[in-house]
């Protein structure tokens, strides 16, 4: 297993020599659409079967692909956005969404739609913008938000925020305007998850990273050894290809919600230490919610 760290050359030499080393299975999160279709094209003509790990590459021909359902992952955040606004008819809703590149990022926002389309379109909730931010980059998320809030007049009653690291940026200008008001994100990051304790973000979703990394290798074993039954047999989901009109056969994890409450099952399961989340001002909620240890 190698690491790019988002550099695409990097990326691209690494696949390179994979595929020059002929390995039985080429397993790749693309850093991009164009260079996820390179490295695809060349292992089909080198015969290497590829699976596509944590974000699918659109329009590619990934045998397989491994990750977590991510229209799941969209809905739970918009169900949590609800439970925290409780009884609030009419509450205008900003959304800060991932790179529009990112096909995650897409799959999140429909299943984030499924749950609020028919609120916005009943008036229950009042959608002020839905923003993609590129590449994910926090500090322009917390710069459109800025922006959004303003030309609303200063007002907001909910944000679904894409992921910690957005929402850590909507809180930022959130409390420079003193205002406060419930913030989703994904990942449960301990930055996610301080904020969660604290109060400034009602809900974070946990994906647990290790089951997928475990998939993807019970997958790729099911692979090498050319029992394509078996990795059938583990990749019982499909992800629409919107660009090449295919169906992934995919295995697909779930995720789950986490709210103020439910902090402590991380720290129970090892996931987070409670010395990371209770520093710096949180050692009494943290004694409210019994985390405990060091």
């Amino acid at each position: 297993m190698e690491n790019a760290e988002g550099d695409e050359a990097k990326f691209a030499q690494i696949a390179d020599e994979m595929i020059r080393r002929k390995v039985k299975v080429l397993m790749i999160t693309p850093l991009s659409a164009a260079g996820g279709l390179a490295v695809h094209k060349k292992a089909k003509a080198a015969n290497i079967p590829v699976i596509d790990y944590d974000r699918v590459t659109l329009g590619g021909t990934a045998e397989y692909h491994v990750g977590f359902d991510s229209v799941n992952v969209g809905q739970l955040q918009a169900d949590g956005l609800m439970a925290c606004l409780g009884d609030k008819p009419g509450a205008q809703i900003i959304e800060i969404q991932g790179a529009p590149t990112d096909h995650n990022a897409t799959l999140f926002t429909q299943g984030q739609k499924s749950r609020l389309s028919s609120k916005y379109d009943s008036g229950a909730l009042r959608l002020v913008k839905s923003q993609p931010v590129a590449d994910w980059n926090n500090d322009l998320g917390g710069q459109l938000f800025e922006q959004i809030l303003n030309e609303n007049g200063g007002k907001v009653d909910g944000v679904v925020a894409a992921n910690d690291g957005l929402a850590g940026a909507v809180i930022a200008v959130l409390k420079k305007k003193n205002l406060r008001v419930p913030v989703t994100g994904q990942d449960a990051t301990v930055d996610g998850l301080r904020a969660v304790l604290g109060g400034d973000q009602c809900v974070t979703v946990y994906k647990p990273v290790r089951d997928e990394a475990e998939a993807a290798a019970r997958l790729a074993i099911a692979i090498a050894r050319g029992d394509l039954e078996g990795a059938d047999d583990l990749a019982t989901g499909n992800l629409r290809d919107p660009v090449s009109r295919r169906d992934i056969k995919s295995v697909l994890l779930g995720a789950t919600l986490i709210k103020k409450d439910s902090v402590r099952t991380l720290v129970t399961e090892g996931i987070v230490k409670p010395a990371e989340l209770c520093a710096g001002g949180l050692a009494q909620v943290c004694a409210q919610q019994d985390i405990v240890g060091g």
